[in-house]
Parts: structure tokens; sequence; C-alpha cells
């Protein structure tokens, strides 16, 4: 994934930082003392510096900063700190059945009009079938990722899909179906997938502004902030609880804001509750949620659906996103891997096993051979979902599993028809999947107890996590899985101290 603040969306987005900006390119979160603020701006201007972003309630302020500027301020006994304003970027991958897997269907969902969840992200899909009915506010960021209620990028109307898709007997349901929940939305991501962390903070301080219980954060970054640790800090004092991606590098390292004390971290799991391979492994990770092709909604039209039928019967098959929209037939032709122009495909259909190289490089030279359709199957046993990466490809394709794949190699030269066409839904793979369905766990546990603070909940969800991996607390899974009915169980029983 990118570098900077980025989605946590493994395969798709990742909320990452920058590291190879010059001084110059380089943008600053000035923290200067009460009363200054006026002064330092001008000392900003004055320097050749340009301001971003004014984050009015830390007495701060994010400027892109030349070296000069930088060093007139580092010298200004107005200025209290600088540090670099990192980038932040959303988290994901491609998938769904988490709903039950965390117990929602346990759990009535009627008392949710008492909580807010802030969702801050790429923006909102309010058109959607299964979310145009919400309660919904949001804000547009000021540094022009467009439009709250639309989503150039998909990763949000995902997320949001997973929290609060209405049951409305079409497309999915989320954690809290019946419309009843507040959402408030804050988009930080413009198609690009990336923001600060000031803005990231400056996002937050508008949640808390709209009356956020709960903030849901898909996205992080490989370093820490000061600034931006304080911001979460002061967050969690004034009674918000904040929920954040553990991150898509499959390794150890930290990832923020997730890793903050004062963030719930969230690993991703599986179906069969396995920790999914891509997820970050820390000892700030607290809880696990379903994170493995996870299913939910994206932007209207934006998704692709397929149909494969080969010698008239249907076979399993995964549109390959970013494939055309259109119907082929052709004859079956085995490709291999595809690894250079199938010189035997003209007019035909390709097979080709998955491996080596990426699957767009497969379908391009499936297209150099004269191929009009491509089939690629797992090397692995399950399902393939698989992306072209963003690269433009001229035919459908679509993804089958290993078995299949090896059932047609039996079949060559029977006639295969590829049907591919738009639609609104699409499997995510990410700890950003996985954080939602916490996130949403957390407000409806918490809609039924809303005397109890957001430490409280916190702690009522760890006590109740489904422990998996090591016994106890691990750095893989946290306490374990999130289980809403066991928390509302746990506060009936002990009240929101534990000590009834």
């Amino acid at each position: 994934m990118k570098k900077a603040l980025s989605i946590f969306a493994s395969g798709a987005l990742a909320l990452s930082l920058a590291t190879s900006a010059t001084a110059e390119d380089k943008r600053y979160i000035v923290t200067f003392k009460e009363g200054k603020g006026e002064s330092v701006r001008s000392l900003v201007q004055q320097n050749g510096g340009r301001k971003a972003l004014d984050v009015r309630n830390h007495n701060a302020m994010a400027a892109h900063l030349p070296a000069k500027a930088l060093m007139a301020l580092r010298r200004n006994p107005n200025v209290a700190f600088i540090e670099e304003d990192l980038k932040r970027y959303p988290l994901s991958q491609e998938v769904p059945y988490g709903i039950p897997m965390v117990q929602a269907d346990q759990l009535s969902d009627l008392q949710a009009g008492n909580r807010t969840v802030c969702i801050i992200d790429s923006g909102y899909d309010l058109a959607h079938e299964d979310l145009s009915g919400n309660a919904v506010t949001g804000s547009n960021d000021p540094e022009g990722t467009g439009n709250w209620y639309e989503d150039q990028n998909g990763h949000g109307t995902h997320v949001a899909g997973t929290i609060a898709a209405m049951n409305n007997n079409a497309g999915v349901v989320g954690v809290m179906p019946n419309s009843n929940i507040n959402l408030h939305i804050v988009k930080v991501f413009g198609a690009d997938g990336w923001a600060y962390s000031s803005s990231l903070i400056a996002a937050a301080e508008d949640c808390a502004a709209n009356g956020a219980n709960v903030i849901n954060m898909s996205l992080g970054g490989d370093r820490a902030s000061f600034f931006e640790r304080r911001g979460f800090d002061n967050l969690n004092k004034r009674g918000i609880l904040s929920i954040a991606a553990a991150g898509n590098d499959g390794n150890t390292r930290h990832s923020y804001p997730a890793s903050y004390n004062s963030v719930v971290s969230v690993a991703a799991i599986d179906s069969g509750k396995n920790i999914a391979g891509f997820s970050q492994q820390t000892n700030q990770v607290e809880l696990a949620g379903p994170g493995v092709q996870v299913l939910s909604s994206i932007p209207t039209g934006s998704g692709q659906a397929a149909t494969l039928e080969v010698a008239g019967a249907e076979v399993e098959a995964a549109a390959m996103t970013g494939t055309p929209i259109g119907t082929i037939t052709g004859a079956l032709e085995d490709c291999g891997t595809a690894e250079s122009a199938c010189v035997s495909a003209a007019g035909k259909i390709c097979l080709i096993q998955r491996g080596n190289i990426s699957f767009a490089d497969k379908v391009l030279n499936c297209e150099a051979g004269g191929g009009v359709g491509a089939i690629i199957y797992n090397n692995v046993p399950g399902m393939l979902y698989g992306t072209h990466g963003g690269v433009e490809t001229h035919i459908p394709s679509v993804g089958i599993s290993d078995a299949d794949g090896s059932a047609l190699l039996t079949q060559l030269g029977a006639s295969a028809t590829i049907e591919t066409e738009a639609q609104d839904y699409a499997y995510f793979n990410g700890t950003s999947m996985a954080t939602p369905h916490v996130a949403g766990v957390a407000a409806l546990v918490w809609s039924h107890y809303p005397n109890c603070s957001n430490s409280e909940i916190r702690t009522a969800l760890h006590v109740t996590a489904e422990d998996l991996g090591d016994a106890g607390r691990d750095n893989a899974y946290g306490y374990g899985l999130v289980q809403a009915k066991a928390a509302f169980d746990y506060l009936a029983a002990n009240g929101c101290t534990g000590s009834m």
C-alpha cells in the first residue's frame, strides 16, 4: 500500500506515512502558545510558508514550510513545538459473514438512536440502496476532498455498510441494520486515498462537535505523532471511544493512530477465526473482528459481478476488480501461467493458473495472443478474488477456485461464456473491514447502557471477547473476537463498573 496516513484495506488501500518529500515539500504541525496564533501565522507567511489548516481547539496550525520558515519558527519563543504532519491513508482487502460472528444479530438496535458513530474515511454514497435511509449527517474536509455524501474511493462506503447497511431485503445488513444509529461522516480521503495527521485530528474534533460517542478510523500510518497522540488522549478524556485498524503489513510494527493507548487497535480474522496473514501483530492490539472477504456496500455501480458457464454448466466465479463490463463466448484454451503472450488463444477464452506475475499481466498476455476473455484459477485451496490493481485491460476476466480450475483443464475446447456486470457490493479484506465490526458492536452495546463511560464499555468488550490464539491476551488477536451479546450480558450482570 501507500506510504502515508492511509485507508486500511489490504489489497486496496492502507494508512501509511510519506517519507520521500523534501524539506520544502513537507507539511508541519505548528503548535503555538496560548494567544500567539496570529503572530505565528504572520511569521509563517513572512518566511514563505503556506497555511494549510487551522486546528484552533489545539492552538495549532498545519502549514507547508520551506527551510527558511522552519528555521524561523523553531527559534521563535511563541512556538511550543513543531513536528512533521504525517500522512494517513485508508486500510482494506476483499469479502462477508461477520454480523453473526460478532453476535450483532443477537442484540436489538432499537435503542441505538442514543448513540452516534462518526466515520472518518473517504465519504458515504448517500444514493446507495442500503445506506440512503439512515440518520446521517456529514462534514466536508476543508482541504478539498469533495462532498461527504459522495465517495470516489469506495472505502468509506464499504466501512459504513458494515456498521449500518439497512435491513431492506436488498444487498447486505450491517451491525445495526434498522436505521436507528446516528452516523456522522467526515470525508478526509479523496480518490487518492490519503490524508494528514493534522486533518485526522481536525476530523476527530468535528466528530466530537457532532456528538460522536464512537469514532471509526479504518486507516493508519507507520509513524507516531505527538500532536496526534495528544489529540486522541484528549478525546478519550472527553468520553469518546476511538477505534482504529491495526494495519495490513503482516508484521509486528505499530500503526497509528491504532497504537496510541487512548485508541482501540483492531486485528482482522477470517471466517474460521484465524488471524489474517496481513494483520499486524503488536502489543497494542486489543480486539479482533472479521476482516477477510467481507461483503459490504460500495458506491452504486462501481463494482463488478460475474457469471461463468462452461459446456452449459455454471461455474462459481468472481469478477476481477477493474475488469471491463461485457459478455463474451469462446472455446476454452489452456494458457498455463500466461507469463508471455498466449499465442494459441486467438478468439478463445484463456484458462490461466495463478502465480509468478500479476493478474493484470496475465490478462494482458491473454489479450496479446488474441484471447477474448480470461479465467484465472487459484493455486491454493479456495476461491480467487483478484484485482487488476488499476491496470487497464480490455477483455472480461474472472477468478475461480483451484478445484474448478483443475476440472476445467479436462474440458479444454468446450464453449465458455463470461458475463460481467456492474454491481453495488464487493468483498474487501483488511483490518479496515474488521474495525467497523468492532466500532459497530461498541455503539450497539453502549446504546443499551448509555450511562456507562467509554472506558467501561471498552473494558466490557475486553472481558467478554472470545479468546482466540494463545490463552489470554496476545499480540495477534488481542483479547479476542468482539462479542455483542456477551458484552451486553456482562453489563447486565455486573453493571458499568463490573462490580454490581
